[in-house]
């Protein structure tokens, strides 16, 4: 794990604040308390964002987020020089940045300098006075550090990723390929949006000349054919929300949007060849990243067709995670991200989060002896739904398979994708609601493919039987098993929990037993 000692921050109160009450005052019981906040100044070549995490975890939360879109990169590749516009605008969104990191009390600051700063003659000058306002080290990455980064990223935040990281800036494109953990060495090119607009003398056509030269060099794309290519960057969020709304998309989360490689070039295509104005939805693309719209589509355009990818896959997670990424041990690194956010979730919101943990085990089992088969990432989807299954209780009853769907499905969850979010949405309602799909929008539904939506009945059906054992606390589940005996699904109460039984667990065990294809029996032993 790497020394970040040098960007730790003396942890002052805010103005009007003092004492161990006002501390407890201000500290929300919502707020897990598992080290200091960390925040991350990211000096890009368009924008300078401000990050500040909860703390430095394997699924980091972000409490504080603002951008403030500068151009520092804006002419730096024919003037060779940071403007002196451009330079204030950052200067003073650094002053502001660095006030609200005491706000926040953040305990540890990074600050990242990217394509613009290090190409310009005065970037040294820059970094300077960058250094004196944050009182930590800023770091200039080099092309390779940020592939390397945005690759980080990217293992951070998809499950399993095996393809190549795309990371769009104003100033740079870097291109790396990924497989699990395993990184190659990245490239860079100087096809950011801001860049490519200067070089190209704003002529979108000549911009397309330009990107399909550079592009058509780069030895790493010569491996994409079949794969995956991992998006990053704001442009082409911005491209993936347009296309979203366009198709009428049911889910507005971003990480993890997937659609074929030939669909995303042909959709670029057609918007770097008609005026921004003129596109249909443009109204959900902020006017501030209108203008490079074309730039970063025609870049991805030229990229998919190169690469031959069969898919392109959005990640919100870049280089700002991929350092976060890097700070970790290796035990941590090796956690589920999607897992460790879901027992953060369970333990703020759930009546008992060993609760949680306990109806994995005693749904492992059931999987078990119902002789139901599912993958490596099934399994780990099905026990994040677990965890998940109890964070809607505080919701009025007639609402709160409602409430656990709408949160589940926006939740800001990483380590899934579009499918896998909504089976454990689904499961969630369905555990509350019941079987019946009337109260819930169809659109969810066409997310997630017939195997996996019977899937998600099975699971809600099974919680269904589980919570009325357990009543949501911890210790019975492990004194109430099931077992397929005689093609018959058996509940088994003994002790003290055979009071439990009656009618309605008998119903809900029978219709857990129809689902697969067994007859049930409730069975008390004194």
């Amino acid at each position: 794990m790497e020394n970040h000692s040098k960007n730790r921050l003396p942890v002052a109160s805010p103005a009007g604040s003092s004492g161990p009450q006002s501390d407890l005052f201000e500290i929300a019981p919502g707020r897990l308390q598992l080290g200091p906040t960390i925040g991350v100044i990211d000096i890009g070549s368009n924008s300078v964002r401000l990050v500040v995490y909860e703390a430095l975890t394997r699924s980091p939360t972000p409490i504080f987020n603002e951008k403030a879109l500068c151009g520092l990169g804006r002419n730096v590749q024919t003037s060779g020089r940071l403007s002196d516009d451009a330079v204030a605008k950052a200067l003073a969104s650094i002053r502001r940045f660095r006030a609200l990191c005491t706000q926040l009390r953040v305990g540890e600051l990074h600050v990242l300098a990217t394509a613009a700063v290090r190409d310009a003659a005065n970037g040294q000058d820059f970094i300077a006075a960058c250094e004196a306002i944050c009182g930590v080290p800023l770091r200039l990455l080099s092309g390779r550090d940020e592939a390397m980064f945005a690759a980080l990223g990217v293992v951070s935040g998809i499950h399993d990723p095996d393809g190549i990281v795309g990371d769009l800036g104003g100033g740079s494109l870097e291109l790396v390929d990924i497989k699990g953990e395993k990184i190659g060495q990245g490239v860079t090119l100087p096809l950011g949006g801001l860049a490519l607009q200067d070089t190209s003398g704003q002529s979108v056509k000549k911009a397309e000349r330009i990107a399909a030269k550079l592009v058509s060099k780069v030895d790493v794309l010569k491996k994409g054919k079949g794969r995956t290519f991992y998006a990053v960057g704001g442009t082409w969020r911005s491209l993936a929300k347009l296309h979203m709304a366009q198709r009428g998309y049911p889910l507005n989360v971003m990480h993890g949007y997937a659609l074929s490689g030939k669909e995303i070039a042909d959709f670029c295509y057609l918007v770097s060849r008609q005026p921004t104005d003129t596109i249909s939805r443009i109204d959900v693309v902020a006017e501030s990243r209108r203008p490079l719209l074309a730039y970063g589509a025609l870049v991805l355009e030229a990229v998919v067709r190169a690469a031959k990818v069969d898919r392109v896959v959005i990640s919100v997670t870049g280089v700002r995670e991929g350092l976060l990424y890097s700070l970790l041990d290796e035990e941590e690194r090796a956690t589920d991200p999607l897992i460790s956010a879901a027992r953060e979730l369970c333990l703020l919101r759930s009546r008992s989060p060993r609760h949680g943990e306990e109806l994995i085990a005693w749904t492992d089992r059931f999987m078990e002896v119902a002789h139901l088969e599912e993958s490596g990432d099934e399994r780990r989807l099905r026990h994040a739904a677990c965890l998940l299954a109890d964070i809607g209780w505080r919701a009025h009853p007639d609402y709160r398979g409602e409430q656990s769907l709408n949160i589940i499905a926006h939740a800001n969850f990483v380590g899934v994708d579009h499918p896998g979010r909504a089976y454990i949405a689904l499961a969630s309602f369905y555990r509350h609601e019941g079987l019946l799909d009337e109260f819930m929008s169809p659109r969810i539904r066409e997310l997630v493919g017939v195997r996996l939506l019977d899937r998600a009945r099975i699971l809600g059906a099974a919680m269904r039987v589980a919570y009325l054992v357990s009543a949501a606390m911890p210790g019975a589940l492990p004194r109430a098993p099931l077992a397929v005996e005689d093609r018959r699904l058996v509940l088994t109460l003994s002790g003290d929990l055979g009071g439990l039984a009656g009618e309605r667990l008998s119903n809900r065990l029978r219709t857990l037993g129809r689902l697969v294809g067994r007859d049930s029996e409730l069975r008390v032993i004194p």
